[in-house]
């Protein structure tokens, strides 16, 4: 057996050179190690979560730096034994000083299949957006924050698909309640409080590939269908601002629902839609929750697992 002389320390001072780097293992492209399991296609392989800082155009093209988490995968063939994981990060980094916006995301799905070599690609960028928010009545103005992601895909034959979610944080003054409150006043003479609660809409559209539309767009879109976006930095003034606005725009969650709806389906950008709500019951122990969808073919289903991430 030959004499074991290698060393447990580490060597700071080693370089790697070219033709040290071609003598490196690679088993995951080589045909001793064979495919373990059904040789069958799969539907997306990648590296999920990679956080880096980039830019997001704005509204007014002005470029704003968010901390965004990347999801970037490709299909696997059958008979390919895998890919290569690091070409994902390292492919997304060659456009790091980018200004991201759903037209720029074409350019990095063509190069994540040149470079991992299969015929699908998906991108998923996740991140919480800035916005600056008026209050409603003192001039005050703060930050609200918005989870927002932008989502894209390519197929073998170049047809892109891109997408653009958000998440809209509202206040919902139920209708029942109130009735119940205005009742009790009038029939017997008793003070009573309507219950309202922090509600959530997660709005997924479609952009036409053709168009462009920006997260603040969609944002207000949110607000001229849901009035009662919850506020930021209040005075006494814009609490009972609040208090009143709520009073006026009373919604169950179907009403929610329906509104986004309408607002959605009037913006000819917007070729497909999935619209999802969460109201954080404070009457109930459980929430309440609606889905709809544009209800275009081959286009989004209502489906949706888990309302549990949509609670703030």
């Amino acid at each position: 057996m030959p004499e074991d002389n290698s060393s447990s320390e580490y060597d700071e001072s080693f370089s790697v050179s070219e033709e040290y780097r071609g003598t490196l293992p690679d088993i995951q492209n080589t045909s001793e190690h064979a495919i373990q399991g059904a040789d069958v296609p799969v539907g997306q392989v990648g590296s999920s979560n990679f956080r880096l800082p980039i830019q997001v155009r704005g509204d007014k093209g002005d470029p704003r730096t968010v901390d965004a988490a990347v999801t970037g995968t490709v299909s696997l063939k059958a008979g390919d034994k895998g890919i290569n994981m690091s070409r994902i990060m390292r492919t997304f980094y060659e456009f790091k000083d980018s200004v991201f916006s759903l037209a720029t995301l074409d350019a990095v799905l063509v190069r994540l299949q040149e470079a991992l070599g299969e015929d699908n690609a998906f991108l998923h960028i996740s991140f919480s957006y800035p916005l600056l928010k008026p209050s409603l009545r003192s001039g005050l103005v703060g930050y609200q924050y918005y989870d927002t992601a932008f989502l894209a895909s390519i197929d073998g034959s170049g047809t892109l698909c891109k997408y653009l979610e958000l998440d809209f944080v509202y206040s919902s003054a139920c209708p029942c309640s109130n009735s119940l409150v205005e009742h009790a006043r009038e029939h017997r003479q008793v003070f009573g409080v309507p219950h309202s609660q922090r509600s959530t809409a997660r709005v997924t559209v479609k952009v036409d590939p053709e168009a462009n539309l920006t997260i603040e767009e969609l944002r207000d879109h949110c607000l001229n269908a849901l009035k009662t976006e919850t506020q930021v930095i209040v005075r006494r003034e814009d609490e009972q601002a609040f208090a009143e606005l709520n009073g006026a725009f009373q919604v169950f969650v179907e009403d929610a629902i329906r509104l986004l709806y309408r607002e959605l389906d009037q913006d000819s950008r917007i070729i497909d839609f999935k619209v999802i709500c969460s109201h954080l019951e404070s009457l109930h122990s459980h929430d309440a929750v609606a889905v709809a969808c544009k209800g275009v073919p081959d286009g989004f289903r209502e489906g949706f697992p888990d309302f549990r991430s949509l609670v703030r």
